[in-house]
């Protein structure tokens, strides 16, 4: 079978996808690739993905699905989102941008980066370099 013929096949896209990014495409990091990815864009936590595997039918744990989950971020695929130190989204779409968040349903919301604009940001500490500045504008019902 020539390189051509399996163009277009998402399973192959998605194994030469994580190749690229220097991960081997095991069973696992397919399969929850898989369900990461052929969805859009979305904010996903460790615990609703490890929910989707299982009732997929992937036998995976969850201590599994966080280290994949940090694997993919390590290697630019995913974007860790962090949201009052308790809470921690994995962001699939890796591109310049701030989120909105829901308050009364913890759903995170993009915010196209062009859309925030950052006036100052104080120096980064002796010795440390600033990696990024994420916003995160929270939400409510008004009263």
């Amino acid at each position: 079978m020539s390189g051509d013929a399996m163009s277009g096949c998402p399973v192959h896209e998605l194994r030469a996808k994580l190749r690229r990014s220097g991960l081997r495409p095991t069973r696992q990091r397919v399969a929850l690739g898989w369900l990461l990815f052929a969805k859009g864009d979305r904010h996903v936590t460790a615990e609703k993905l490890y929910e989707e595997a299982t009732g997929s039918r992937v036998a995976i744990s969850l201590a599994t699905v966080y280290n994949t989950l940090h694997q993919f971020t390590e290697a630019g695929l995913l974007r860790e989102i962090a949201v009052d130190g308790s809470k921690t989204y994995f962001d699939t779409n890796v591109s310049r941008h701030h989120h909105f968040l829901v308050e009364d349903s913890n759903q995170l919301l993009d915010i196209p980066g062009d859309r925030v604009e950052i006036l100052r940001v104080p120096e980064a500490p002796e010795g440390m370099e600033i990696a990024s500045v994420d916003v995160v504008v929270r939400l409510r019902k008004k009263r």
